[in-house]
């Protein structure tokens, strides 16, 4: 793995890695909580359409700047020692996961503001795009580019 923020290969990264590479920063035996969040595919939209499997691309150079960047600033914050995101690409079925984000802090209330801030920046600013695969109510097959949600 290298860096701390960056879009990644399906299967390039792991959470363990990634938890790895936050213990081994030189402030963490400051660390008093870790958050992470785990983003997935979800197997239904939220007006019950069924999904199938989810297809993720990104330009990759702004998406790796926009994710270093909030690292960065979060990073700036007092109580948090490490802010790392890393967001998988490919094509991904039902229940895998999507997006890592990791933030240590000195205590969990440094964490938890963190840990949020983190998922809804990277949301509107990382240029990664989802394609969604999905069943329509009637059964038919359906694909297509889709905001977060």
């Amino acid at each position: 793995m290298s860096g701390y923020a960056g879009v990644h290969g399906k299967g390039a990264v792991s959470l363990m890695d990634i938890l790895e590479s936050v213990r081994a920063n030189k402030n963490f035996q400051k660390a008093g909580a870790l958050g992470i969040f785990i983003g997935v595919v979800r197997g239904e939209t939220l007006d019950g359409k069924k999904v199938e499997k989810m297809e993720l691309e990104a330009y990759e150079e702004k998406a790796n700047e926009s994710l270093k960047s909030i690292c960065d600033d979060l990073r700036k914050r007092e109580g948090i020692i490490d802010a790392q995101i890393h967001h998988l690409l490919g094509e991904f079925n039902v229940g895998e996961d999507l997006v890592y984000v990791v933030i240590a802090g000195v205590h969990r209330n440094n964490v938890f503001s963190a840990l949020e801030e983190a998922v809804e920046r990277y949301k509107k600013e990382a240029p990664i795009f989802k394609k969604e695969y999905r069943i329509e109510k009637e059964g038919t097959r359906k694909s297509l580019w889709i905001s977060e949600g």
